[in-house]
């Protein structure tokens, strides 16, 4: 039977036994993380290209507000929905039909004649990257042995960290040696060979207990609600409060509580509110919206600020996060694997502090500050601060949910993260005062005033995952639907009803 036919057994009952040192299970990470790079990386190269496209494009603040956030706001609210296809329909088809959706997106991002158009390109390319982020770690989630999860899904976050950490230095490079269109073309190759790759050495898992109907009313609450209200806080800074504003905000407003309410009364949520219930799963999301709206709003400005207001060329600008990818790169698999032996509470607040500290050091960054003296201690201490914190808290997202519910909780997971970098980006230019009288990117004077928020959000981050997320050690395997586990003593709690014992 074909290996895309969700019907088949071998795609409904996976046996979770892929072990990380085995030729497949390399195989199965290496493609996952080329696919969801690819997605990642699209979330920051932009932000070297900014100002080359400003310049070609005549686009002002809330036009290259738009370019960033159109692309996280359709990839935020329709990543859940992108999750629950993979569950029900297959996640390796879902990843595939991503694929080649984003490298379409992609082309079309690249040969934009207006920024309206880029714009609108952005927003159906965020819709193809919510069909591979959750499809991505939901193979790897459901297609490892236990023993070698943590360790698995460490390596995807890791190495999904530094695609996001590389994308401005990517970026720079393509901008100084072709144009900021080759930021976007350089996919189409890419998910190409990624879709070669995932044919042969993907296996296809889904979910047996899936709905058999998609929540297609709570997705376009979803939708609306966080596009109104991301609407109000670009154009009303912006173009100021006039009456359309006011009422994309207050509009945004009611559908995001009416999505609520969808999900809570709905027969086939695509969001079950119950997963919330685990104090470990929604601590860990908490977390995961304050990191990453401070890491979304750092290299939106730092990237961005070391070429207007220092000089750098693009390439240069994009080159100064390279110490935090090398860190990720080396140790963010030992990080996933110390967080499924001591659980993921002290990595993660510890994690989120030194992200704190090193986003802070960034006001360090003034003119006439070298690049040794000003740039690379925050670019080091930050990139120490991300490998703690990323891969212990997805460990803590997925030890938190059901096998079943693997795609599920990793969306849910990927769309608080891209809606805290969607938030912060959209609210914090203002906050801080990066606009001149003329509406235009001024860093010169907000730089510091943007860092010190960039690092309040992160500490804010530290003090949930203290709080909320489980201290906690592994125990022996326990099934949970049909699935041989090693979870934390509160997964087994909340999972199977059985004691387990909480040191917190």
């Amino acid at each position: 039977m074909d290996a895309l036919d969700p019907t088949s057994p071998s795609a409904r009952r996976p046996a979770p036994s892929l072990r990380l040192a085995s030729p497949a299970g390399r195989w199965l990470v290496a493609v996952c993380v080329l696919g969801s790079g690819i997605a990642f990386i699209d979330g920051t190269v932009v932000n070297a290209a900014l100002p080359s496209i400003a310049d070609d494009l005549g686009a002002d603040l809330a036009a290259l507000q738009w370019v960033v956030t159109g692309y996280l706001l359709t990839l935020s609210a329709f990543v859940v929905l992108g999750g629950s296809l993979g569950d029900r329909y297959g996640r390796k088809r879902v990843f595939m039909i991503g694929l080649g959706a984003f490298a379409l997106t992609s082309l079309l991002c690249a040969v934009a004649p207006t920024v309206t158009f880029l714009i609108g390109a952005r927003l159906v390319q965020g819709m193809a990257a919510a069909l591979l982020l959750p499809s991505s770690l939901a193979l790897i989630s459901a297609s490892f042995a236990a023993e070698d999860r943590g360790a698995a899904i460490g390596s995807w976050s890791g190495l999904g960290g530094i695609a996001g950490a590389i994308g401005p230095f990517l970026g720079g490079w393509l901008i100084s040696a072709v144009s900021w269109r080759a930021v976007f073309l350089i996919n189409v190759p890419l998910c190409a060979i990624a879709l070669v790759l995932a044919q042969v050495h993907v296996p296809e898992t889904l979910d047996d207990e899936a709905p058999a109907h998609l929540d297609l009313l709570g997705a376009s609450s979803l939708a609306i609600g966080l596009g109104g209200v991301v609407y109000a806080l670009i154009e009303g800074p912006a173009s100021g409060w006039t009456t359309v504003t006011v009422a994309a905000g207050a509009l945004g407003a009611l559908c995001l509580v009416a999505f609520v309410a969808i999900e809570r009364f709905s027969s086939h949520p695509m969001v079950p509110l119950d997963l919330f219930t685990s104090r470990q799963f929604s601590g860990a999301n908490a977390t995961t919206l304050f990191v990453y709206a401070s890491l979304g709003a750092t290299t939106f400005f730092v990237v961005v600020y070391l070429q207007t207001s220092l000089g750098y060329s693009p390439l240069a600008a994009g080159a100064a996060f390279l110490p935090l990818t090398i860190f990720m790169l080396l140790l963010s698999a030992r990080a996933g694997a110390l967080a499924q032996r001591i659980g993921p509470r002290w990595p993660m607040t510890i994690g989120s502090l030194v992200v704190a500290v090193g986003v802070a050091l960034f006001v360090r960054v003034q003119p006439g500050v070298s690049y040794v003296a000003g740039v690379l201690p925050a670019t080091v201490v930050l990139g120490l601060g991300l490998t703690l914190t990323v891969a212990p808290l997805t460990t803590a997202v997925l030890a938190a949910v059901s096998d079943n519910h693997a795609g599920v909780g990793s969306a849910v997971n990927n769309a608080v993260a891209r809606i805290g970098a969607l938030l912060a980006v959209a609210v914090l230019p203002a906050a801080a005062g990066l606009t001149d009288e003329t509406g235009a990117l001024d860093l010169a004077d907000g730089f510091t005033r943007g860092m010190l928020l960039a690092a309040g959000l992160a500490l804010i981050g530290a003090v949930v995952a203290f709080l909320t997320v489980r201290t906690a050690t592994p125990v022996a395997e326990v099934t949970v639907g049909n699935v041989a586990m090693v979870c934390l003593d509160p997964c087994v709690k909340e999972r199977t009803g059985e004691p387990g014992s909480a040191a917190a």
